[in-house]
């Protein structure tokens, strides 16, 4: 395993984390979930990635148990707040008193002292970021979080936070957590450079286009009966990758990674990670294996004319534009 600064900070993170969105705690067992978070402590993933919102609370309970056996000083643990927890007018966005009460709750889901890196899962249009920013830094200040980041934030909500927390001398933000994949690229042009500029680094969720980029999916066929679009019809997300121009482009990808010997899912998360400002892909697993499959993405090395290759293929989509 390789491990990366998040951001400009101390924090070494492994170059692929773990997630539970979609799977622990929901569509996956309680044992097959810790038997997928074991292999990836034992593969040397240090960084774990949940969220209050997943199952309302039931992810983080999952997470906390599997990774209870393990010194807590040895993997970095990540959660979220934003999303609706109740059905209280104060159950849900960054106020200070939202963000204050589900610390305080995902601490004790997770059954540890402090969170590592504590991330406002979207922006909210209705509290100050001041009292959002205010709120974190108070967190960090009383031990119960070491760090704060944000997730699919813009360009100019990041500038705005930024320009706040050093007018107010708050503790900077570390991290952001936006899609990115071969086919989503949305973040190069803005988020890329203010969040590099900053320190900020990326942990990028959905590395391989909620499964888009294993090639299994294939341009004019049906999708395979096993497959996450197949068992949950109403997912707008993969349906709006389900177009024979994206697929067709999806399978050029795949004929690259044939010819260089590996899985189209391991070039994908190779070619995340060569790109600048990214710190870590969170992957997802319903199985150990998949882990173990994924972890080989990092012994990849992909040179500069397959970058070439790549890329003559992704200019070919490059309006695409998913539903998200």
């Amino acid at each position: 395993m390789k491990y990366r600064n998040l951001g400009k900070s101390g924090l070494k993170v492994s170059e692929l984390g773990l997630g539970s969105w979609l799977t622990y705690g929901t569509a996956v067992e309680k044992e097959s979930s810790k038997a997928c978070i074991h292999k990836a402590y034992e593969l040397g993933i240090n960084f774990f990635d949940t969220a209050n919102a997943y199952n309302k609370g039931a992810a983080e309970i999952v997470l906390g148990e599997a990774l209870k056996e393990y010194p807590r000083s040895s993997y970095v643990l990540a959660t979220k707040v934003y999303f609706g927890m109740g059905k209280g007018p104060n159950d849900r966005g960054l106020s200070r008193k939202h963000i204050i009460e589900q610390c305080d709750a995902s601490l004790k889901r997770l059954g540890v002292d402090y969170i590592d890196l504590y991330q406002c899962h979207r922006y909210d249009t209705e509290t100050p970021v001041e009292e959002t920013l205010w709120a974190l830094d108070d967190l960090i200040s009383q031990g119960k979080i070491l760090y704060a980041g944000v997730s699919e934030w813009s360009a100019a909500q990041i500038t705005d936070a930024v320009h706040i927390a050093k007018e107010r001398n708050f503790r900077p933000l570390i991290s952001n957590q936006p899609i990115y994949n071969m086919l989503v690229r949305y973040i190069e042009k803005e988020v890329l450079p203010i969040c590099e500029k900053e320190g900020i680094g990326q942990v990028v969720f959905s590395p391989l286009a909620q499964g888009i980029l294993t090639g299994k999916y294939k341009p004019g066929q049906p999708v395979p009966e096993s497959s996450r679009a197949a068992n949950d019809r109403t997912n707008s997300i993969i349906s709006s990758y389900l177009n024979d121009n994206v697929l067709t482009s999806v399978q050029k990808l795949d004929n690259i990674a044939q010819n260089l010997g590996v899985k189209l899912s391991q070039l994908a998360l190779a070619w995340v990670l060569k790109q600048p400002g990214v710190s870590s892909a969170i992957i997802g697993a319903s199985r150990p294996e998949q882990v173990e499959e994924n972890v080989k993405a990092l012994d990849l090395e992909v040179s500069a004319s397959v970058m070439d290759e790549i890329n003559i293929v992704l200019e070919e989509i490059k309006d695409f534009v998913p539903k998200w």
